[in-house]
């Protein structure tokens, strides 16, 4: 049986994606290029697709059509259950549609998978891509763009949409936001919905204008300025140059260090500073170490392959820019690259891998575990390790002087376990895929943490292409786990969750 409501509000995502798609089209246009048709063709169908779904559920067409039977409530705020299945279909169709002008332009897409994998890349900002560092020579400014606006959308743009929009339209967003936020905690910054919404967008959207002012100021064109301030912010990593970040200046590059920071740091931190004067960053536990995580895995990158050629080579200045570039895009997940790691040692590419997994901050747009879930556990081990020591004894496990409580704690090791039981299960499978070791537990482990670049054969100077369509198709699905937070999608597996 169909929820009419959901249908209703897929309805107006797919009519939001389709008019979305209108700022590609301008590029395309200017260019005279052409990807133009297959732009206007997208447009033209997503947004048909979706003013014929708000259509067909507000018009009475039960009798005609008897499939399409609704279940109607007095109010239309979402349970639980909806919110779950709202986000995840939400994020399934706009995947589909997404990929509609990859489809429509043709090679280097070639297969349909193809321009699926690279449609849920970008909106759930993972950053893989299937293009070759020739492919990008081929094509044109509007479809880049596009690419590049899909991390825009995924990153924040899409939830405040649903969260406060659609709610003048009759719809309530509690169950859509608790689905969608992440971290152990939503902290909402503000008692009402709406103006969370609005607050995140504000936040989001000045990071994006702010970061195109100052690269434009450092010679980078708008193009290149919107595309790799989309990228940043949302944590996405696409970049519209085939080497990423590697051929920008030094100054272009240590600009887009500091804000993969600010993007991957908690919001009701900026807001706070922005709007209420107050900068408690360095009061807030999980920042502090998230700096610390920073500058912890600068230092061992550095010492472990620029110390020891300083003194040859000179490359001090570089070998510090590297290991810090590095280390902010893995732990923030935004995945740009200015330097192939593979040819760093092997305690450094042991060091990457644990990246992988750690993520930003709760509250922001990277993906990964979170930092605030990390803490959770280490305390809820040192906890146990008491309790062993002192059986009688009462622990409570604290963050920033407040007590936790025992569900979400619960919650957070649930996660964590559930979290490295798909990773390995998920590394099996690909290697059952033909992939060797590292590939196998690498491309788990980007996907799910939706970083981008890896190990092996999705190194930062290799594409996902190689990796087969069943790997692909398999990956994919890992991406939209780690931006719903994996729960939020495998609750709709559950038995019991249907039942009322």
């Amino acid at each position: 049986m169909f929820n009419k409501r959901i249908l209703n509000m897929i309805g107006y995502v797919l009519l939001f994606l389709g008019i979305s798609m209108f700022f590609s089209a301008i590029w395309s246009y200017l260019d005279n290029s052409d990807d133009l048709a297959a732009i206007l063709y997208s447009i033209l169908i997503t947004s048909g697709f979706g003013i014929l779904l708000i259509l067909l559920t507000q018009l009475k067409i039960t009798k005609i059509f008897p499939y399409f039977s609704f279940k109607d409530r007095d109010k239309f705020d979402l349970s639980h259950t909806d919110g779950y299945i709202l986000v995840t279909m939400s994020w399934l169709m706009m995947a589909f549609f997404g990929s509609l002008p990859y489809y429509f332009y043709g090679a280097p897409f070639n297969s349909y998978v193809n321009c699926f994998f690279e449609s849920i890349s970008g909106l759930t900002t993972t950053g893989a891509t299937i293009l070759s560092s020739q492919d990008f020579a081929s094509i044109p400014r509007g479809l880049m763009f596009w690419r590049s606006f899909t991390q825009f959308i995924g990153g924040i743009g899409i939830i405040v949409f649903s969260i406060a929009i659609l709610p003048l339209m009759g719809f309530g967003g509690v169950q859509l936001f608790r689905a969608e936020v992440a971290g152990p905690v939503a902290d909402k910054l503000s008692p009402r919905i709406k103006q969370t919404a609005t607050l995140l967008w504000g936040i989001y959207f000045g990071l994006i204008v702010s970061e195109t002012i100052i690269l434009i100021i450092e010679g980078l064109s708008l193009y290149d300025a919107l595309t790799h301030s989309f990228a940043t912010i949302a944590t996405g990593g696409f970049s519209t140059n085939p080497d990423s970040i590697f051929s920008y200046p030094s100054i272009v590059q240590y600009t887009i260090i500091f804000f993969m920071i600010l993007a991957a740091s908690s919001f009701s931190l900026h807001f706070l500073a922005i709007r209420k004067g107050r900068f408690e960053y360095f009061k807030d536990q999980e920042f502090k170490v998230y700096i610390f995580i920073i500058l912890l895995f600068l230092v061992m990158f550095f010492t472990d392959n620029y110390a020891s050629n300083f003194l040859k080579n000179g490359t001090l200045e570089a070998g510090f820019r590297n290991s810090l570039f590095t280390s902010v895009s893995l732990l923030t997940t935004t995945g740009f690259t200015t330097i192939d790691y593979e040819t760093w040692g092997y305690t450094s590419q042991t060091m990457i891998f644990i990246l992988f997994f750690i993520g930003g901050c709760a509250g922001s747009t990277t993906g990964g575990i979170k930092i605030i879930r990390t803490i959770l556990v280490f305390k809820f081990l040192g906890r146990e390790l008491k309790k062993l020591i002192h059986p009688k004894g009462v622990f409570n496990i604290k963050i920033g002087g407040k007590k936790v409580s025992e569900e979400i704690v619960n919650n957070t090791v649930g996660f964590y376990l559930f979290y490295i039981f798909i990773f390995v299960f998920a590394g099996i499978l690909f290697a059952w895929l033909g992939l060797d070791f590292t590939s196998s537990l690498a491309v788990s482990a980007s996907a799910i943490g939706n970083i981008g670049p890896g190990l092996g054969d999705i190194g930062p100077s290799s594409s996902w292409a190689g990796i087969g369509t069943p790997a692909k198709i398999l990956a994919s699905f890992l991406m939209l786990l780690g931006r719903l937070e994996i729960f939020t999608v495998m609750l709709l597996f559950s038995g019991g969750f249907t039942k009322k």
